[in-house]
């Protein structure tokens, strides 16, 4: 195993990791975004047939888990492992959401970048010869992410320009050690730290996240002694606009530009003027369904054949943030390529 890590960060697997599987729902909202037609579901009704915002989370989640079964052609008892998390306290919407499929989880929280953790830990755990299949899975929904963080909706507070939206959504992807003619597997993960530059504003989490999400990249160019030319797209998860920003400045001043090579899933999941979102899109739900759909499908067209994927999290609390901390910022990256 010690011939696997890179650098400080990194590891590239001997052992192939395969994309199996992927599966996602999402909101009224994020179905009229321009990412739309690549959902496997849309929910019209944002309480997903509940009475509360937690409820409608769990319901979205056990929704979305069906759906990647049933294109999985697989069964809970065929699963090893699930992990995978979301934004409320103590996980609850995982936990009401994936009890009735009775399999071993490690329930993670990442803030928005669980995704990246997620799929992390589960490559690792199969590349390590301790599972053939594993479901990566992460949600978040607008209402109950606002109820938690925030504002409850009925306040009716209005937000600065810096601002990003919380997606309805949740995004799953099967990980085997088998090749389904997917043609995608994971090649390696280069894990972040905590990294805190100060910030407070809890409005402006883009701010917060960006120095994370560039000490990631730089590390997995460092690590692996690459730059931007050794992937077709590097693709942040909730930076938003103010967010891309920074980490454009920041990785210019490194000595790697990604201008070329990057988006980010928070700006391109709405669209921003017309819908209202402000500084684009965030939660754990807006990486994973972009991930488990529109970056999957540029992967399985060739559109795409490696990229670097970087779910981005603002790690704060209501406590932490009430008792005035700063808003420190994690990512973690994922290597995806075409066999």
């Amino acid at each position: 195993m010690e011939e696997q890590k890179r650098g400080c960060a990194s590891i590239v697997f001997n052992n192939p990791v395969y994309v199996h599987e992927y599966a996602s729902i999402v909101g009224k909202k994020e179905g009229k975004g321009p990412l739309g037609q690549f959902f496997d579901f849309i929910e019209e009704d944002e309480l997903f047939g509940e009475k509360s915002w937690e409820k409608a989370e769990s319901k979205m989640q056990q929704r979305m888990l069906n759906i990647l079964f049933d294109k999985a052609k697989l069964k809970p008892s065929d699963i090893r492992y699930m992990c995978g998390g979301d934004l409320l306290g103590q996980l609850i919407a995982t936990t009401f959401g994936v009890k009735e499929f009775n399999i071993p989880i490690f329930g993670l929280y990442g803030a928005c970048s669980t995704m990246g953790e997620s799929i992390s830990i589960a490559s690792m755990l199969i590349n390590g010869g301790y599972a053939n299949n594993i479901i990566a899975f992460t949600s978040s929904h607008y209402a109950g992410a606002e109820k938690n963080y925030r504002f409850p909706l009925d306040y009716g507070n209005q937000k600065p320009l810096a601002a990003t939206t919380t997606v309805t959504g949740a995004g799953g992807v099967v990980l085997s050690n088998k090749n389904n003619n997917k043609g995608i597997r994971v090649k390696g993960i280069t894990t972040g730290k905590i990294v805190d530059y100060g910030v407070k504003d809890s409005m402006n989490m883009g701010a917060c996240m960006a120095p994370a999400a560039a000490d990631v990249i730089y590390n997995n160019f460092k690590d692996l002694s690459v730059d931007a030319d050794y992937y077709d797209q590097i693709i942040t998860g909730d930076l938003g606009n103010v967010g891309k920003e920074i980490l454009l400045d920041i990785m210019d001043k490194k000595g790697y530009g990604i201008k070329g090579k990057y988006m980010d899933c928070g700006i391109e999941i709405y669209y921003s003027d017309i819908q209202g979102t402000l500084s684009g899109g965030s939660g754990c739900g807006c990486s994973a369904v972009t991930l488990c759909g529109y970056i999957f499908d540029k992967m399985k067209k060739k559109q795409w054949n490696r990229i670097l994927f970087v779910p981005t999290g603002a790690l704060l609390s209501p406590v932490s943030f009430n008792e005035g901390e700063s808003v420190p910022g994690i990512a973690h990256g994922v290597i995806f390529e075409n066999c």
